[in-house]
């Protein structure tokens, strides 16, 4: 578990520099990841827009291609979500707020059998208040679970692959958080 997480940090310290770019809500995203050994490609970006303001821009990667949200959610493969926060408006509150809201949604209000996974995963934003500028990487890795970065710092590790299906959901599910943003983050 230590080596993964070695592995995982140097690799995030290298995200910026790995190929080209494209820029989203004035915030670059690399085209290309590399978490280990394994490399993801950039499915999709777009920013996440509330009453016509933007509040984060979002990236999604993916280890092989599908244009299907459902594939992408099911999948026990790689994949990861980076989240750069574009608005001052944003706060701790009102982003732990939102993501339960999120995983009521992606699960049809089933969130008994993740709740400790759900509550570890508000920590995350509730710990420090949230700055404009922070970065969340959130990587799931097969068999290890869903890794967290704040800013390049390591947040605990969330098992399970329901979790990951959950977590997932909020963007691409059938009720996502921002049904534009989903589109971009498809690509499409």
């Amino acid at each position: 578990m230590k080596n993964l997480l070695i592995l995982i940090i140097v690799t995030l310290t290298q995200i910026g520099i790995i190929n080209a770019q494209k820029t989203v809500g004035g915030v670059p995203m690399p085209k290309k990841v590399m978490i280990g050994k394994t490399v993801l490609s950039l499915k999709g970006a777009g920013v996440r827009e509330k009453l016509w303001m933007d509040m984060y821009a979002c990236a999604l990667y993916l280890k092989n291609n599908t244009n299907s949200a459902s594939e992408i959610i099911n999948r026990d493969e790689h994949t990861a979500i980076k989240i750069q926060i574009i608005s001052s408006l944003i706060t701790s509150k009102k982003m732990t707020s939102a993501i339960e809201d999120g995983f009521k949604n992606a699960t049809d209000g089933k969130t008994k059998a993740i709740r400790k996974e759900i509550n570890e995963f508000k920590k995350v934003f509730s710990k420090e208040e949230i700055q404009k500028k922070d970065i969340y990487d959130i990587i799931y890795v097969p068999n290890k679970g869903t890794v967290i970065f704040k800013n390049g710092k390591i947040q605990p590790i969330i098992k399970g692959l329901t979790f990951k299906k959950a977590l997932f959901g909020i963007w691409l599910g059938d009720k996502p958080a921002d049904k534009d943003l989903k589109k971009d983050l498809l690509g499409r």
